[in-house]
């Protein structure tokens, strides 16, 4: 895991090299390098993890190309073997993973990408062509943002290595900003701003450097099986078994020790179980809350679940009490998430790092994938549930939402979880389908949304509306529990928990692997019936058998938790006067992007207990940040 950097036709190519280095250490604080040749310059900060001899720094330049990349290809040795038996005279001079990615492209090109399992962002320069190749990992776990600039090129790892660049456009992207109010992150492939983008997932660009005018054409290499294949419990749960596996395996391949997240549910159970076969003494990392923020949230106890596998299976267990000085993290986590994300997840992700870092960790599991593939969230449920809703007569219906909107979802200081849950519910039960969808994980509706902002955002809303059902509609027909996993792949896993784990973690210095994300396992799961998934109203049915071969009972059936953050707690306490400073009406009217009646409403709603609105209000907390750091720049 490193970070890279890449700048063509810059007056100042070295000099932005080597300040990307300094930008993004915390990505690679083993070795920062760049290297320059005619009108190209690449950066690459590296955190060693195979092959940890100074031999495999980068840019590594071997026989006229030059690689930078980040991330890890796990069957890098078994590519490395096949290279050996069909190409004569060739010569490793490291045991990196990146000089094979280097050899399979000089042979292969872009067809090397067909043969990769990992994650990845790289770029490859051909030194007699000026030919640079960048590539994203098949589900884009790996980041990889870019910009041009006139007749200048850059792209770079984190947004903030591009921002400084001389003639960067900051003009703000209103469609990104009212998806990151809508979702809580950006969606799709724009940044916050209007001229920088995300390379695609599972695409690949090809730059002429030599050319007098920069083309930056986009290609596909892959795209997701969606047939579904499996339908016999049996026969899908050993495959699946022997896949997961074999994941797990592959992703325990390095030069340092590997441990993993331990939240005591499901996914993570699994995960550091099947890590613990070729690690038995594998250490594994929790959070924990204070009993004041539990009462608030009603938060289940992961941390009883976490002792109870690790005392069973004897992991080195380390539990993090999560007691962070909000005020003062809050700005630095908008700092390292480079966009405004509203889910606070990012900063237990952070503190299980730096923890993890600071007893000598580099790489750590996490079991992150695996409710998107198999049906693990309460929204989805909820959605299949809101089909049943809609059947009964309007008459019985509308006594039972006035009664639930006019319920506290707070009293006495202690959060009522049934009333927040069901509020929610109701905001989306009624509509059809794939909108009832897109309303289980927005935080407002049409109305609100467009009550909030000051200007006509229209065309904005209208094109993310139109983006959410182009995915819902594009494949499964009539199987809805696959419709949902697959649109969760491309919007909330990608532009939300890929997103802030990439930039929590690395600012930690410390590699975070998904087995669960691994081509094989979703191009498996993705052709499991629907029925399969969710079965007997048990969401992740299939995945629940397959633990039953290494799970105790009450870790695979205990009640789901998500991993997040004590927000409401937070909001109502330490953050109170941030909110009061930050978002109050010269502030807010300062900014000129929300109009301060609606804010305060939220803001007052909160405080009453008459709605839920802990997420929207630090979610508008974390905008006005970012705008502090990336917009009022003197």
């Amino acid at each position: 895991m490193c970070g890279i950097a890449g700048f063509i036709n810059f007056q100042e190519n070295e000099m932005l090299a080597n300040a990307a280095c300094t930008k993004q250490k915390h990505r690679g604080p083993d070795a920062q390098s760049i290297w320059k040749h005619n009108n190209i310059a690449l950066s690459h900060q590296r955190l060693s993890i195979i092959d940890l001899e100074a031999r495999s720094n980068q840019p590594l330049i071997k026989d006229g190309l030059a690689i930078i990349f980040n991330g890890e290809i796990y069957n890098y040795q078994e590519l490395k073997n096949e290279l050996l038996n069909t190409v004569p005279h060739l010569n490793f001079i490291t045991t990196s993973d990146t000089e094979v990615l280097l050899e399979l492209y000089r042979y292969k090109k872009e067809k090397c990408l067909d043969l990769l399992l990992g994650m990845f962002a790289f770029a490859i320069y051909e030194i007699k062509t000026g030919k640079l190749f960048i590539a994203r990992d098949h589900f884009g776990i790996k980041p990889l943002f870019y910009t041009q600039i006139n007749n200048s090129f850059a792209f770079s790892s984190e947004l903030k290595t591009l921002t400084n660049i001389p003639g960067f456009d900051k003009t703000l992207n209103t469609s990104a900003l009212v998806g990151a109010i809508n979702y809580l992150w950006v969606p799709g492939n724009e940044s916050m701003f209007c001229n920088c983008f995300k390379l695609p997932p599972a695409h690949y660009m090809v730059i002429d450097t030599n050319e007098e005018t920069i083309k930056t054409g986009i290609i596909p290499y892959w795209k997701l099986d969606t047939r579904i294949q499996y339908t016999n419990e049996e026969q899908i749960t050993d495959l699946l078994t022997n896949c997961i596996e074999a994941s797990i395996r592959r992703h325990m391949v390095a030069d340092v020790p590997v441990s993993s997240f331990l939240s005591g549910g499901l996914d993570s159970s699994l995960i550091s179980v099947l890590a613990s076969k070729t690690n038995p003494r594998i250490s594994t990392y929790t959070i924990a809350t204070s009993d004041t923020d539990k009462l608030v949230e009603q938060m289940p106890e992961d941390e009883k679940y976490a002792r109870l596998l690790a005392d069973q299976f004897h992991f080195d267990h380390n539990e993090i009490l999560l007691n962070a000085n909000i005020v003062k993290d809050l700005p630095s986590m908008v700092h390292i998430l480079d966009e405004p994300i509203g889910d606070p997840a990012a900063i237990n992700t952070y503190l299980i790092c730096k923890a993890a870092r600071e007893k000598g960790v580099k790489v750590i599991l996490s079991g992150m994938g695996a409710d998107e593939i198999f049906f693990g969230y309460r929204r989805q449920k909820a959605t299949l549930l809101a089909l049943y809703y809609r059947k009964i007569p309007p008459v019985l219906r509308r006594p039972i939402n006035w009664l639930i909107q006019t319920a506290p979802v707070k009293a006495k200081g202690k959060g009522i979880r049934l009333i927040r849950w069901t509020k929610r519910f109701l905001s989306f039960a009624e509509l059809p389908l794939e909108e009832a969808y897109m309303r289980s994980y927005s935080y407002y509706d049409e109305e609100e949304i467009h009550a909030l902002f000051t200007q006509n955002i229209q065309q904005s809303y209208a094109s993310l509306r139109q983006h959410h059902a182009q995915l819902f509609n594009a494949h499964y027909g009539e199987d809805v529990v696959n419709k949902m996993c697959y649109t969760d792949i491309y919007m909330f896993m990608l532009g939300l928990n890929l997103t802030y784990t990439d930039r929590a973690s690395m600012a930690a210095s410390v590699e975070v692997r998904v087995p669960f994300i691994d081509k094989d396992v979703i191009s498996l799961a993705m052709k499991i019936d629907g029925n399969l998934k969710y079965k007997g109203g048990k969401s992740k049915y299939i995945l629940k058998k397959v633990a039953e071969k290494y799970l105790p009972h009450q870790i695979i059936y205990r009640p789901k938790a998500s991993f997040g953050a004590p927000i409401r707690s937070w909001i109502s306490g330490e953050l109170k006067g941030m909110v009061n400073e930050l978002l109050s009406k010269e502030a807010v009217e300062k900014r000129g992007l929300f109009n301060y009646s609606f804010v305060k409403r939220l803001i007052e709603n909160d405080r009453k207990g008459i709605e839920d609105n802990a997420y929207r209000i630090y979610q508008l907390l974390t905008i006005e940040l970012w705008c502090r750091e990336y917009l009022d720049v003197l």
